[in-house]
């Protein structure tokens, strides 16, 4: 079972514009695909809850955090920042959604600015362009979305690990549109469909990318902590003081100091016990 976070700031969502689309808000209709695979646990989190809806508890029984953000980045506390940062490098999968290219976590983990270029209303035919990637897998060699606002380079990001899809738009703009990186022990994907008065969440092929994405991110080991804890005795140590205690116990009749003792005699010395 995957824990699944959503997390919507869900400011500026009750237009009629935005509620004709997304009724409940960007993160129910994301649940709302998400919850029918019964490998997934499924909760929201909004802007608004206490500490944003991202308190220690729900961060220590989320494996895959969703992100979607637009207008209130800034009002996304330093400290659930920091929070989800760390998650992130302790094995947490993270997936910022479409303007969440601005988050303050996505801005943390990159160590750039994440700017780029926008314009409303477009068409957009997003390409598969790795489509051996476990993100791709039964997505078509392109998805074309009649509605969605226009992302255009320069993306200033560091060089991704993995770069699944690209997104061409009608004024000729290029978009490096879907996008991994390795971050600690976690996995970052970024991916760009996802205005919020535009029906790519409801478009089967893009839930079908965003549940990739989550089986992609979610942790194979997730750390209690971060250290660099000192490590004493070594093995090389270890292995020096057995080698020690063997000599003088038995193997000095038979070998040589540092000499590779052979099995039927550690056998014979095992037995001594």
């Amino acid at each position: 079972m995957i824990r699944v976070t959503v997390w919507n700031e869900y400011k500026g969502q009750d237009t009629d514009e935005v509620k004709k689309v997304y009724p409940e808000g960007i993160h129910k209709a994301i649940e709302e695909f998400l919850k029918v695979n019964p490998d997934f646990e499924v909760r929201t989190a909004t802007l608004d809850e206490p500490e944003n809806g991202l308190s220690d508890e729900v961060i220590e029984n989320t494996d895959v955090l969703l992100w979607w953000g637009h207008i209130c980045h800034d009002q996304v506390s330093d400290e659930v920042c920091e929070r989800v940062r760390k998650a992130v490098l302790k094995g947490m999968g993270f997936i910022p959604l479409h303007s969440s290219h601005y988050s303050k976590p996505f801005i943390s983990l990159m160590g750039t600015s994440c700017s780029l270029k926008w314009r409303d209303h477009d068409f957009e035919r997003l390409w598969t362009i790795m489509p051996t990637h476990p993100i791709a897998t039964g997505v078509p060699e392109h998805v074309e979305l009649d509605e969605e606002e226009m992302y255009g380079e320069r993306f200033d990001i560091p060089t991704p690990d993995d770069l699944v899809f690209m997104g061409w738009f009608s004024g000729g703009e290029l978009f490096r549109s879907g996008c991994v990186w390795n971050r600690g022990y976690g996995k970052v994907f970024y991916f760009q469909p996802g205005h919020e008065t535009n029906k790519a969440f409801q478009n089967k092929h893009i839930q079908r990318i965003i549940s990739n994405a989550i089986y992609f991110v979610a942790p194979d080991l997730r750390l209690e902590k971060i250290e660099a804890p000192e490590v004493r005795p070594s093995y090389e140590e270890l292995r020096l003081e057995i080698v020690e205690y063997m000599h003088k116990e038995k193997a000095y009749t038979d070998t040589m100091p540092n000499q590779v003792i052979p099995y039927s005699l550690s056998k014979q010395l095992n037995e001594l016990k």
